[in-house]
């Protein structure tokens, strides 16, 4: 009897107890739903803020690399990490990313920020100058390393191939714009080849292995 009493006196019109309880549910309901509501909107939002993290972690990994680099008395290229930072990029960020990130490198560089090699004139000069063929393939040769290992066994082997497609390419460009700039295309390989296969061979069997181990890792 007690328990109908109180079941009738939450039901009385006009009774405040109800009337809050009412009130309780509907709020619940309406949080319920603008939760529900908003949280793709979120995950989409976290997303894509994860991806641009990712992108310019990359360009300045590039930058980092940029630092270490050695000038060389007989040619206007210098000796650099560069090459090997674009190759890693592009092998674990894939290719949409990695070009992204090299694109995003090129602007950062263009725009005075001190990310190229430190013994350059820096800035737009920069991209123009000697060295400027190499910086302006840097997006499609971290592009091109991607797509190869993203669509590959993404091991060793796969990476190593990839990687010399893409200093096949970064050659050509640089190269290309040597020839231009000196008015000779033996100069240019003079300046712009020889002296640098041995180190580049070197520097594609380290990205490579540093890919191919973090799949490893990844997968484990």
């Amino acid at each position: 009897m007690e328990h109908r009493t109180k079941d009738t006196k939450s039901s009385i019109p006009g009774n405040p107890r109800a009337s809050v309880n009412r009130v309780t549910g509907l709020s619940k309901d309406f949080m319920a739903n603008a939760i529900s509501i908003s949280n793709p909107a979120q995950e989409r939002a976290i997303a894509w803020g994860k991806q641009a993290a990712i992108v310019i972690g990359a360009s300045l990994f590039v930058a980092l690399c940029a630092r270490v680099t050695i000038p060389l008395p007989f040619t206007p290229v210098p000796l650099t990490l560069q090459n090997f930072g674009v190759l890693v990029v592009g092998f674990m960020l894939g290719s949409r990313r990695g070009f992204a990130a090299l694109a995003l490198y090129l602007a950062e560089g263009a725009a005075g920020l001190p990310v190229f090699n430190p013994h350059g004139l820096g800035g737009v000069a920069q991209i123009l100058g000697p060295t400027g063929g190499y910086l302006m393939a840097y997006p499609f040769v971290a592009g091109l390393a991607g797509f190869i290992f993203e669509r590959g066994r993404r091991t060793f082997a796969s990476a190593a191939f990839g990687g010399f497609l893409a200093e096949v390419l970064l050659f050509a460009f640089g190269l290309g714009w040597l020839a231009i700039y000196t008015g000779s295309i033996a100069q240019a390989y003079r300046f712009g080849l020889y002296r640098f296969l041995f180190a580049e061979i070197i520097k594609i069997f380290l990205a490579a292995g540093v890919a191919a181990r973090w799949k490893r890792i990844v997968k484990a």
